[in-house]
């Protein structure tokens, strides 16, 4: 359904263009739920927003993103807005912003089934307020011309998944859908979006930076530091092996229960690079504990370690230098 092939995106900066995503590739099926981890920065939400074809401006993007053998980068804006809200959805990042806060939440949810399902505007409304029914928004038709502003955080997030599945796509982007909620409503609102791409048999791609969200919602995970795919495989191999440094790395920051009072957490020594300091070999090179010459000379090659787990180091025999 979904395949990207050498995804590579740059952007400007003061000392000219730099690659913020290095290589990419996805390979998804209907049905499939696919995380993409690692720091900020890293290349997970600029890859969300390349599928969707809304990179920032001054944005440009290389290789191949093909929709069911249609490749959409390059085509026209009129030709992506067809997929966008219809096949193709997604969920942003932050609930309090992603409404447009001068129209009622009732109309932004109804306004994909109108475009491109040609509902009228009385049909339109009675497929959201169900929409906004299924996702949890108590007295949804009395509330159905209310405004963002008149909802808390978690009711927002909840009414951003409803316009997300209007129109039933085949693959649902999920954005960091449980920043800034506690964690009552991020567990609500995961088992959510879990329980919606199970009934309808979507994709699902999750963005996030929380392991716990990615251990128990997607079956695939990609590890990403730099823009690079460092660790790839099914979520319980590489929660299991840790093959690559930075995936140790980002296991061992975890706060773990049960810690003596005081404890401190485990770093990773250093702090990611700007994009055009990036290392020309290994991007994790110099932050790790392994680094060798080598790493910074050219790109570790990708290495097979099990069935659909590969990881990108050639120091996978974990010795100290």
């Amino acid at each position: 359904m979904l395949r990207v092939d050498n995804l590579r995106i740059t952007l400007p900066t003061r000392r000219g263009r730099a690659e913020a995503v290095r290589g990419l590739d996805i390979a998804l099926a209907r049905g499939e739920t696919l995380g993409l981890i690692g720091e900020s920065g890293c290349g997970k939400s600029l890859t969300a927003l390349a599928l969707m074809g809304l990179l920032p401006e001054g944005a440009q993007a290389s290789g191949s993103i093909r929709w069911g053998g249609q490749e959409l980068l390059g085509q026209p804006d009129a030709q992506l807005c067809r997929l966008r809200g219809n096949r193709i959805a997604m969920v942003f990042q932050e609930p309090m912003t992603a409404l447009n806060p001068v129209h009622p939440i009732g109309r932004q949810v109804a306004e994909p089934l109108r475009l491109h399902q040609g509902l009228t505007a009385r049909q339109a409304r009675a497929e959201a307020i169900a929409l906004l029914e299924r996702v949890g928004i108590a007295q949804a038709a009395q509330r159905f011309d209310a405004y963002p502003h008149q909802f808390s955080g978690g009711q927002r997030q909840r009414i951003t998944i409803a316009m997300a599945l209007a129109c039933g796509p085949d693959l649902l982007i999920a954005d960091e859908p449980t920043t800034a909620l506690d964690v009552t409503l991020q567990r609500q609102i995961l088992d959510l979006i879990t329980a919606l791409v199970a009934e309808r048999g979507m994709a699902l791609i999750l963005v996030s930076h929380d392991l716990g969200v990615i251990a128990q919602t997607v079956q695939r995970t990609l590890v990403m530091y730099g823009g690079t795919v460092v660790e790839s495989g099914p979520t319980r191999t590489v929660f299991s092996a840790q093959a690559h440094p930075y995936t140790r790395g980002l296991f061992a920051a975890r706060p773990r229960l049960g810690a003596a009072r005081g404890t401190r957490l485990s770093t990773i020594a250093g702090t990611v690079p700007e994009l055009a300091d990036l290392p020309a070999g290994c991007p994790f090179a110099g932050r790790c504990a392994l680094t060798i010459d080598a790493c910074r000379a050219a790109p570790p090659p990708t290495v097979a370690l099990g069935p659909g787990h590969a990881a990108r180091c050639i120091r996978l025999d974990g010795n100290a230098p």
